[in-house]
């Protein structure tokens, strides 16, 4: 090397080190950090979030049935429903019910049956079945998915009107339902309604040990005690999904496998047509309906509300609003959100949006009921396939529950 390019070098690098020390760094500490911009990105992930976008930007979803490639929707079906359940975990050994009711009441217009039965080796699930009275043989029925909400202590319960609630379920009644619970109404109405605790809410609910002291009696429970002990099952979810994973399982998996063996047993019910079982929910409820009415044929007409997206636009802001719950890992490489529900195509399908939720993008709203809409089209069933949208914050309210019911009754009539 020449002379002068020794030279020049050296006083580089002098340079360098006198401006390092001059910055405040230690001579022979840490080379400084390299310089990076400094714009903001309005963006849940922050600086990151450049990174990400452009990891999601080239993803093709090449399960969709909007996928050249698919040209029957049967195939679309069974490849895409092969990749959901891959990505959900594990499938459940079946196992037979064994179905014990613990408590039955005569409610007036119904029946209101307190039942445990299995879903899985690991967990006997507490539900509520409401059995109209004057029935004249089968009956339809609805699978009614409860909401996330942050509410973890009750489960079923967010749907269902006792006569006598606790008040905070009072108080989430009307802000997630203005006041009229799904269940008890869709009851009313002549159908058959079951609803589960979800895992793990209501009687599932996690507890730590420095609270047994509060006891599992919720009824005892004042407001306090259930914003206390909420904010601590808040606190644990991502200790939940960690330990989910080294147990080999996942929370949306374990979640949709309950909802699919509800159906199973939901089947045994001698009040119960199978070939009319729907299935609604608003949120985390609609997630569930969501994946329900994607995964299972004997969802006869499946009712989404409050959760439709497409996800890639969900990403810049959306993600902090929503639980770990909804993310499956692995399942948006091949499906969008609506090409999962889709999947039960040509079957109705009523997804029901809400204009000013807080929880999605209005643009990746619009673009999922555009995209549902081309797929049923595809599939030869567009009259099957209803989106509406509602100017309404993230909510299921009296007029969106009545457009759904007399849905239903259209879709799920003898």
């Amino acid at each position: 090397m020449r002379e002068d390019n020794l030279i020049g070098r050296r006083e580089a690098l002098q340079k360098m080190a006198a401006a390092g020390t001059m910055a405040g760094q230690e001579p022979g500490g840490p080379a400084p950090d390299q310089p990076r911009g400094e714009s903001a990105h309005g963006a849940d992930t922050g600086s990151l979030f450049p990174t990400i976008e452009a990891m999601a930007r080239p993803v093709e979803y090449t399960h969709s049935f909007l996928s050249a490639r698919l040209t029957s929707v049967d195939a679309y079906r069974e490849e895409g429903r092969a990749a959901v359940f891959e990505a959900l975990g594990p499938r459940p050994a079946p196992v037979d019910p064994r179905p014990e009711v613990v408590d039955r009441r005569d409610m007036g217009e119904f029946i209101r049956e307190k039942v445990i039965f299995s879903t899985t080796p690991e967990f006997r699930v507490p539900a509520y079945v409401h059995i109209p009275k004057g029935l004249n043989g089968r009956a339809p029925a609805i699978v009614d998915l409860h909401s996330h909400g942050g509410m973890f202590i009750f489960g079923k319960e967010k749907v269902i009107d006792f006569g006598v609630n606790h008040p905070a379920m009072v108080e989430y009644h009307k802000a997630n339902y203005e006041g009229r619970p799904t269940a008890t109404a869709l009851a009313r109405r002549g159908y058959v309604v079951i609803t589960i605790d979800a895992f793990p809410f209501g009687e599932r609910r996690l507890m730590l040990d420095e609270d047994l002291g509060a006891g599992w009696d919720r009824a005892r429970y004042s407001v306090e005690d259930v914003r206390r002990l909420n904010q601590k099952c808040r606190a644990k979810e991502s200790t939940l999904v960690k330990s989910l994973a080294y147990a080999g399982r996942t929370w949306p998996g374990i979640t949709a496998w309950d909802d699919i063996r509800t159906v199973d047993y939901l089947c045994t019910r001698p009040e119960v047509d199978p070939r009319r079982i729907g299935c609604i929910g608003v949120s985390f409820g609609g997630w569930r309906s969501l994946f329900l009415s994607g995964l299972d044929d004997r969802i006869a007409a499946g009712c989404v509300a409050g959760f439709m997206s497409t996800v890639k636009p969900m990403i810049r802001k959306h993600m902090d609003t929503h639980s770990f719950v909804h993310f499956v890992p692995g399942l948006h490489r091949k499906l969008d959100l609506p090409d999962v529900v889709a999947l039960r195509a040509p079957k109705p399908l009523l997804v029901l949006q809400c204009r000013r939720d807080g929880l999605f993008p209005l643009a990746g709203m619009e673009e999922a009921v555009a995209k549902i809409t081309q797929i049923y089209s595809k599939a030869g069933a567009a009259e099957r396939f209803t989106g509406r949208f509602y100017d309404v914050p993230h909510i299921l309210d009296i007029a969106m529950q009545q457009d759904a019911f007399e849905w239903f009754d259209k879709r799920l009539e003898a």
